[in-house]
């Protein structure tokens, strides 16, 4: 895979390395700023913690491709896959900044006051981007969604619990969210709240 990022490694060793990479999607591109690693069946926070359904077997591999999903019934969240075939791995990108296509990006994006937030959380980027649910699955090295390894590296990142995910709230259980310290276009960070029962 010609891509500049090894794939083929667990996505806590991966999601730093895409810090500052680049995504293209539809005439637009976005430099990623923010991202969360995911382990499959080692993590009650992944989609295939419960092993593979039709909706997760994409994370499953082969690594390089793009796993979509939607949530909270109205929006399209992207990760790229990562490590070995058979075994899911991958990295939620959780926003950007964008890098080309701005006037695109702000057309998609047309409720969005300023252009820090074209991309700043995962569903704004997949919105900026042009991805849909029916990219899973996509190539990034080929397919109209396209990965390219930061052009110089980040340097220094910072690690905290990830957003919204059960039993992250404090410690540092689960520290793979990874981002680039200081840049505007980082997402607000957000703790689980649990749902209470009427």
């Amino acid at each position: 895979m010609s891509l500049g990022i090894d794939l083929s490694r667990p996505s806590v060793e991966v999601a730093p390395e895409l810090l500052g990479a680049v995504l293209h999607g539809r005439g637009v591109s976005v430099r990623i700023t923010e991202v969360e690693a995911y382990l499959g069946d080692q993590d009650p926070g992944s989609h295939a913690f419960r092993g593979r359904t039709a909706r997760n077997a994409v994370m499953f591999g082969p690594a390089g491709h793009l796993y979509t999903y939607f949530t909270y019934g109205m929006h399209t969240c992207a990760n790229v896959v990562c490590g070995v075939d058979g075994v899911a791995t991958g990295v939620l990108l959780r926003a950007g900044e964008v890098i080309e296509g701005l006037d695109l990006a702000r057309k998609r994006r047309a409720s969005t006051r300023t252009d820090v937030d074209l991309a700043r959380g995962p569903a704004r980027l997949t919105v900026a981007l042009g991805i849909t649910l029916a990219d899973g699955g996509c190539d990034l090295e080929n397919g109209p969604i396209r990965l390219e390894a930061a052009p110089h590296p980040v340097g220094e990142y910072a690690t905290g619990p990830r957003t919204g995910v059960a039993g992250e709230g404090g410690s540092d259980a689960f520290p793979w969210r990874f981002w680039i310290p200081g840049d505007p276009t980082v997402s607000p960070y957000k703790r689980h709240v649990p749902k209470r029962r009427s």
